[in-house]
């Protein structure tokens, strides 16, 4: 009888730490690319370096990227984007979130992988936009997620108040034009907590 209790209890103990499962973010190994046009012909693919986040027990699926690591690979151009079009000081990150189905997380195995369509609610310069998608989902040996966009997600700079930062970095740098949508990319990793 006392052996019964004991695996009972293993059992439940087990059960309750899936049950509870919670993920953050590995920021060395996710990435988030966007590609900018100017000239109307000259694409350049940036990126962010510094993101952080997780996935609660609820479900919640939550995305920080801080927008002073923009990285454009030109020191003066990080600096631009910084201040005039993202205006960081005033709005210093932007925030991705999503709901999860937990049970559907939990059942994966290392090396299963699911499609998830789902809205992902964007707040960036103090505006909020929903923008439908589907994820794609690969559960890693680890018992991390390795979660990617399977397509570019569009992102249109009026949507987010940014109209005008981008005709400052016109101006600033002499460009005829800048494109004022942009394709974003990303894959992130969420290891168990």
């Amino acid at each position: 009888m006392q052996l019964k209790k004991c695996f009972a209890v293993i059992f439940l103990l087990l059960f309750a730490a899936v049950a509870q499962a919670e993920y953050q973010l590995d920021n060395a190994g996710s990435s988030i690319n966007f590609v900018s046009i100017k000239k109307a012909k000259i694409g350049e693919v940036h990126t962010f370096t510094r993101l952080s986040g997780g996935v609660d027990n609820t479900g919640l699926a939550q995305l920080t990227v801080d927008l002073s690591s923009v990285e454009t690979h030109i020191a003066i151009r990080n600096e631009r984007m910084q201040g005039m079009l993202f205006e960081t000081a005033l709005f210093p990150s932007a925030a991705v979130s999503t709901q999860l189905n937990v049970q559907t997380l939990q059942a994966l195995k290392a090396g299963d992988s699911l499609l998830l369509p789902l809205e992902l609610n964007f707040k960036v310069h103090g505006e909020a936009t929903m923008i439908a998608t589907t994820l794609r989902v690969v559960a890693l040996a680890d018992g991390a997620l390795l979660v990617s966009s399977i397509a570019p997600i569009m992102l249109n700079a009026a949507d987010f108040a940014l109209s005008d930062g981008i005709q400052k970095l016109m101006t600033v740098a002499k460009l005829p034009s800048i494109a004022s949508a942009v394709p974003l990319t990303f894959s992130l990793v969420f290891k168990p907590i």
